[in-house]
């Protein structure tokens, strides 16, 4: 094939985010080759190309043309399910790949088979980054936020691609080189768990709003707009007020109202759970949204449950607690339990990556992390840019919870936040995230916890030892024989 014919770079896997991603691409001026095993998708992506362009992407229709149709070193991207269908491309493709090749992950992977994969190309010569792709269909074609990891020699051969494709902010491009081995999905994979946390505080807010407030959706639209021009400004705020503006068109009413309250998911959240618990980092509000999206298809469950209760004699609070509300302040309050959430649950995030690249040795910038979300990704919010400030004030922060500004912020709103924690628990309203938030915020601002009655008893029952505050060392106490011994506390109660 004639090199001047020959594409900048490949793109293997045309469904919605793939053929988005391609003409992204090829939008910017580069021209790209793509494939997919379904022929039809190739078509199908060329007539966009044309219709929407006409755009430089040509279309192969076998993996040998494909990378042949490639400029070296070739720089191809995948975009397939994750698990055994990446195994699968890889070793398509690599049957005609060179060393000094690059392959691109864009998929939601799991880091460990990043790294294997690294190992298993590399001994072929080629080169390999696991690069976390968020935005959706719609950021795919207009600017994602990319967070590419694995070889630096690869990403700098397709950064003047990714820097252009990749959305736009005051401050840069939203792509950085992450990090070494699959620190660019581990990113990508926590990036998904404060999703989750952001997503299940919005829905208690307006869960309080709704059936505690009283409010309209149309109110709700409104409430939501108004806290979008604010410290909330955020795509998922502003998602939410436009999903209460959209009417039914199957029925009356509301569309929000017809949907079914059983939420999906597709592993990203679990995956970070996991992770936080395997480092011992405590990430309660991300914890507690994954725990909501399984309650939530427990709905045959649920029902059953309502109805047995009712009979049982449980009463419906919310009634009482409506009649004594006064919206305005309510509306308030609940902007700024929401926010302090917020912070909660981005910290956690953070320092669950912060634990990691300690242990990985990934050196990750946490501050460049929060840069690169400010555009693009799904959790895109105003205040992003403020989470960046803070670690570039100082990289070694400990958490959110302390940055002098934010913690300034907390304070300011804690009284409301008890409010409406106080207030959904009242009328009967389950607040997990914001209930998990507090307690976290609670639980870390404390000089001293309960925890030394748990460490005594780990030592009664399993010697576990334990350390005194007044001087060092591990101890052991026969606490049951010295408890009968002394009889303390007999007739403590009569």
């Amino acid at each position: 094939m004639d090199a001047s014919t020959l594409s900048r770079i490949g793109l293997a896997g045309l469904a919605v985010m793939g053929q988005n991603l391609a003409l992204n691409i090829a939008d910017k001026g580069f021209p790209i080759s793509v494939y997919n095993r379904t022929t039809s998708k190739v078509d199908e992506t060329l007539h966009r190309a044309q219709s929407e362009g006409p755009f430089p992407l040509t279309g192969q229709y076998s993996p040998r043309d494909f990378v042949l149709s490639i400029q070296r070193p070739r720089s191809i991207i995948i975009l397939v399910k994750a698990g055994n269908p990446v195994d699968q491309t890889i070793s398509a493709l690599t049957e005609f790949m060179e060393p000094g090749d690059t392959i691109i992950d864009g998929g939601n992977e799991w880091y460990q088979n990043t790294e294997r994969r690294i190992k298993e190309v590399g001994e072929k010569g080629i080169l390999y980054l696991g690069m976390g792709v968020s935005g959706g269909e719609e950021g795919a074609r207009h600017g994602p936020s990319l967070m590419p990891g694995g070889s630096l020699e690869a990403y700098n051969n397709i950064e003047s691609v990714l820097k252009s494709v990749a959305a736009q902010v005051d401050d840069g491009p939203c792509v950085t080189y992450i990090g070494e081995g699959g620190s660019g999905n581990f990113v990508k994979m926590v990036h998904n768990g404060i999703e989750y946390g952001d997503m299940q505080l919005i829905s208690e807010a307006y869960d309080v709003l709704k059936n505690v407030g009283g409010l309209s959706n149309g109110e709700l639209a409104e409430i939501f707009g108004e806290w979008n021009r604010g410290e909330l400004e955020s795509f998922l705020i502003e998602i939410t007020s436009d999903i209460f503006k959209v009417k039914d068109d199957l029925a009356d009413g509301d569309l929000v109202d017809k949907i079914l309250d059983k939420t999906g998911m597709k592993g990203t959240g679990k995956w970070t759970v996991q992770q936080a618990a395997e480092l011992s980092v405590a990430a309660p509000t991300i914890a507690a949204s994954l725990d909501c999206r399984y309650l939530s298809g427990l709905k045959e469950e649920r029902e059953s449950a309502a109805e047995i209760l009712e009979k049982a004699g449980l009463k419906e609070e919310m009634g009482s607690v409506k009649s004594e509300i006064d919206k305005k302040r309510l509306i308030d309050d609940v902007r700024q339990a929401l926010y302090a959430s917020k912070i909660c649950s981005y910290a956690q995030g953070m320092n669950l990556l912060r634990s990691k690249s300690v242990e990985k040795g990934w050196d990750l910038n946490l501050g460049e992390l929060a840069r690169i979300w400010k555009g693009g990704c799904i959790i895109r919010a105003v205040f992003l840019d403020r989470i960046k400030k803070a670690y570039q004030r100082n990289p070694s922060l400990a958490s959110l919870v302390v940055d002098p500004e934010f913690a300034r912020e907390m304070v300011q709103r804690q009284a409301a936040w008890r409010r409406v924690v106080g207030l959904a628990i009242s009328a009967g309203i389950s607040t997990p995230g914001m209930c998990a938030s507090l307690a976290y915020f609670d639980t870390y601002r404390r000089a001293r916890l309960p925890a030394n009655l748990v460490q005594a008893q780990r030592d009664l029952f399993g010697a576990h030892t334990y350390e005194r505050t007044d001087r060092p060392g591990a101890f052991h106490t026969e606490w049951t024989k010295l408890a009968r011994k002394s009889n303390a506390g007999v007739g403590a109660f009569n």
